[in-house]
């Protein structure tokens, strides 16, 4: 079965590091663009960053530009989620997600194929 894993996630002071990672198992990655999102209590769903396999590009939120990086590990089949100078109001589960190549569809989440449980990311003020 099709899966995506998230791990990483934790209880940090405001301006630390995370790295968050997306490992897949039974799926094709290079089949799909893979797409972090993030969700606070109370808030919707909301995209993070995202990184294709064929021209490994990158798009980011306006909110975590400069900040938030997307690396990725063919050779393991993860994709990472590097977060630095963390704030308060990064707290959130963070989710990875498979899905299409196209463009615009980055911001569609019911264009997504798959989606892990999510790790909780916790910043302290």
């Amino acid at each position: 079965q099709s899966q995506l894993v998230e791990s990483g996630g934790g209880f940090v002071q405001a301006g630390g590091s995370l790295r968050l990672s997306c490992a897949a198992s039974a799926l094709t990655f290079s089949a799909y663009a893979i797409s972090w999102f993030r969700q606070a209590p109370g808030a919707e769903r909301e995209f993070v960053a995202r990184i294709t396999w064929s021209d490994r590009n990158t798009l980011h939120a306006d909110s975590v530009k400069g900040r938030f990086t997307i690396p990725r590990d063919n050779a393991k089949n993860t994709v990472y989620l590097q977060i630095n100078r963390l704030k308060h109001e990064d707290t959130a589960v963070y989710l990875c997600a498979a899905g299409p190549h196209t463009y615009g569809l980055t911001y569609s989440m019911g264009a997504y194929d798959y989606w892990g449980q999510g790790t909780q990311v916790t910043v302290s003020s």
